[in-house]
């Protein structure tokens, strides 16, 4: 079956191809005409697919993580391509190649697992190297490390997205060591790449980038520590201090309570891993969300939900920049809205407080003065570990 990629969908196209269903909302107008709402993906984006007839009938064809075969017509809404769908029939996965339907890395796997061996010799404890080649023998956890997305849903949703998280991170740790003497950088950098390795068995990425049922049970952050332990305990005479500091990045890398994060950074080399997954994480979803919208001519993105703002994408010749406010107002001059819908209330819900957790990127005022508002400066105090 051939496949026409969202990426190529211009406004006024016939499309006819399959895609994987992200997310299926049954909806009812207030004239009472229920009407679907689906988030259709495949490896080069995801696009919103509309159904105002036959609503009853399509939605009894498929369920979410489904294929399925799309008829409709492509038109562009507040700056967002988005499909009327004329007919639609499930599709069996024997029929499509999976490859086409789940995003991946700019970047291919052999060149990520080959910066990421280079970053492995460059370590000079002899311990630490031990320790990350142990991982990399084991070829199931290889492949799922140079598999598995960085998040669910706000940065680096791709596959191969957690390994160029983590590498992506552990070169900033690398200019910071450089700029900044006296630092354990064998330390930061095995913390950078490590610091997310729980990931690999928290999130699932088969269909669909979801999270397990043990991610949802424990989260990453321990899964992450458990991983490290058992590794540690397979090497001769690894240091104790040694351990306890690199867990204790694994554990602070989120910075506070509130974002999950089982303890706040207490060592210097926590405190810059917590910024520098913060920027890294950050720069990769604005940049995701700008991405989005390559038929819009306006110079500013749609609002985002969870940065609470509007992004500026840059001058378009010969039309002025309209500034938006800091909410989700429409446009000067909307273009007239689809029947008003009311949403039932499981569908309004906010996420699943484990992904607002992990997620935890709302908004841009985590600045270490943020953080450290009406605490003690003393980063070493014992205080909070009576919290």
């Amino acid at each position: 079956m051939k496949k026409t990629f969202i990426a190529d969908i211009r406004e006024r196209d016939w499309v006819d191809t399959p895609f994987l269903v992200r997310d299926k909302i049954m909806a009812m107008a207030k004239n009472g005409k229920p009407y679907m709402t689906l988030k259709l993906v495949d490896r080069t984006g995801e696009v919103e697919g509309r159904v105002w007839d036959r609503v009853d009938d399509f939605a009894g064809r498929f369920e979410r993580d489904d294929f399925i075969r799309v008829q409709g017509k492509a038109s562009v809404y507040m700056g967002k391509m988005q499909l009327v769908i004329q007919e639609l029939k499930s599709v069996r996965e024997s029929e499509v190649d999976l490859a086409d339907f789940l995003p991946i890395c700019s970047r291919s796997t052999n060149d990520l697992q080959a910066e990421l061996r280079e970053k492995v010799d460059s370590l000079r404890d002899a311990h630490l190297r031990q320790l990350l080649q142990l991982f990399l023998a084991d070829p199931k956890f290889l492949h799922c490390y140079s598999t598995a997305p960085a998040a669910k849903a706000m940065h680096h949703v791709y596959l191969g997205g957690l390994l160029e998280h983590s590498l992506a991170v552990a070169g900033l740790a690398e200019d910071i060591c450089v700029r900044y003497a006296g630092l354990n950088r064998d330390l930061l950098i095995v913390g950078a790449l490590l610091h997310d390795v729980g990931k690999v068995a928290e999130l699932s990425y088969e269909r669909t980038f979801d999270y397990t049922d043990e991610g949802k049970l424990i989260g990453h952050i321990v899964m992450g520590v458990e991983m490290v332990e058992e590794q540690i305990r397979q090497i001769p005479g690894f240091p104790r201090p040694l351990a306890i500091h690199l867990k204790h990045l694994l554990l602070s890398h989120h910075g506070q309570y509130e974002y999950g994060s089982p303890k706040r950074p207490k060592t210097l080399e926590a405190v810059i891993l917590n910024f520098l997954d913060d920027i890294d994480s950050k720069i990769n979803g604005v940049r995701t969300h700008i991405d989005k919208e390559p038929d819009s001519a306006s110079a500013w993105t749609a609002y985002h939900r969870l940065y609470d703002r509007y992004f500026f994408k840059g001058e378009r010749t010969g039309e002025p920049a309209q500034v938006q406010s800091e909410g989700p107002e429409l446009p000067a001059d909307p273009v007239p809205a689809p029947p008003t819908a009311v949403l039932p209330a499981a569908t309004a819900a906010k996420p699943p407080r484990e992904e607002r957790r992990d997620e935890r990127k709302k908004g841009f005022g985590f600045t270490l003065g943020d953080q450290l508002r009406g605490k003690s400066l003393d980063l070493f105090t014992l205080d909070d570990d009576s919290e």
